[in-house]
């Protein structure tokens, strides 16, 4: 069995070998663009599915294909990736001082045997000064980063806590893909 981890994220394939995951990566480029009514938790799960099948379509039979998608939600907004600074100053101003939501919808597909779950964690990151702001966008550390920040990283500084996986929060819930690999027979 060859697992295919759907994905460009470098964090996703870190999370993936650190816990001991043999695989191969094959991103997939799908329309991520947020669907009318769509429910954040909906969303991460319709893109995830999007990529897993992308790259199931183009793989040999015995390949099993892992995809995810994290999305950060605050007030039932998504926060994508930043577009710019000023765009990431915003983000960070909504997120500080409050609780967020981070949902990372996970599939598995091995051969027609498909499995998927949007897991969640809560996070509460610390009231912030504009120059902490200033500051941690200046590292460029939270570009291309839903919510525009990197828990593993230097904002580890602000986050005052979590409720529920912190690899989820980093992009990818690492029990929950060792789960899902053993219910679609792929452990």
């Amino acid at each position: 069995m060859t697992l295919i981890l759907a994905s460009a994220s470098p964090r996703r394939a870190e999370l993936l070998s650190s816990a001991g995951f043999e695989f191969e990566v094959a991103p997939a480029d799908v329309d991520e663009t947020v669907l009318a009514g769509e429910t954040p938790k909906a969303y991460a799960l319709r893109v995830a599915r999007d990529k897993a099948v992308r790259v199931a379509s183009c793989r040999k039979s015995g390949s099993v294909v892992l995809a995810a998608d994290t999305v950060v939600v605050a007030d039932g907004s998504i926060l994508g990736k930043p577009v710019d600074a000023n765009d990431a100053r915003s983000m960070l101003k909504t997120l500080a001082g409050a609780v967020h939501e981070v949902h990372t919808a996970v599939v598995v597909r091995n051969g027609h045997r498909e499995r998927s779950e949007v897991v969640t964690t809560r996070v509460r990151l610390l009231p912030l000064t504009d120059n902490e702001i200033a500051w941690y966008v200046a590292t460029g550390e939270g570009e291309g980063k839903a919510g525009a920040y990197a828990i593993q990283g230097r904002a580890a500084r602000f986050v005052d806590w979590i409720e529920g996986s912190w690899s989820n929060v980093v992009g990818l819930p690492i029990a929950t893909v060792h789960q899902l690999l053993k219910e679609v027979d792929a452990d």
